[in-house]
């Protein structure tokens, strides 16, 4: 199976571009999702995430976020100790998510690709891209969040140009038309690549 991740910096519309990926056909893993859901439903994962954060880590609705991030937000190393109870487990659901697909690639949307080193394992990587102040915006419309959180968050990620240096693709979105544009021609170039 043909493996192509997606990503971008947070606010860059990485989801909005997976959409249209599905929309063309193109069975579509979105990370996040699926780690949420699984921090939701994996007994595993919940007595890991208790024994790092504490009883707070889950109330009676599911996984207490607000808390979690406030611990991340205040002490990095958080951020990686979670990481590494979540991901093995996430990177286990795709791996048996990938085998049930019948197309001719799929795409696994994930935020930190470059980061986590994900990308080493993908026939090819699109970087989606806008420019900082409609990134801002969309977060701010969004995630009821704050100017200041967003930069703290856009700082921990990795700058477009270092991601654009090992994509295959770029789609700027700037405007639905255009990317949906170019995704269908990104879309093409793959099919051809793979025949």
């Amino acid at each position: 199976m043909i493996l192509v991740g997606l990503t971008g910096g947070i606010g860059s519309g990485k989801t909005t571009a997976a959409k249209e990926f599905e929309n063309l056909g193109v069975p579509v893993y979105i990370a996040d999702v699926e780690a949420k859901k699984l921090m939701a439903t994996s007994e595993s994962i919940k007595e890991k995430l208790i024994d790092l954060f504490g009883p707070n880590a889950y109330t009676e609705s599911g996984l207490n976020r607000p808390f979690i991030a406030d611990v991340i937000f205040h002490d990095k190393a958080y951020l990686e100790k979670m990481n590494a109870v979540v991901h093995p487990e996430v990177a286990k659901h795709f791996t048996q998510w990938v085998e049930k697909q019948k197309a001719p690639y799929v795409i696994k949307e994930v935020a930190i690709l470059f980061e986590t080193g994900g990308y080493k394992a993908c026939d090819f990587v699109i970087t989606v891209t806008a420019p900082k102040h409609l990134r801002v915006e969309r977060l701010l419309k969004r995630d009821d969040s704050n100017p200041e959180k967003i930069e703290a968050i856009m700082n921990n990620q990795w700058q477009d140009e270092e991601r654009i240096a090992l994509s295959d693709f770029v789609i700027e979105n700037v405007d639905l038309a255009t990317m949906k544009e170019n995704i269908k021609k990104i879309h093409f170039k793959i099919i051809d690549a793979i025949k």
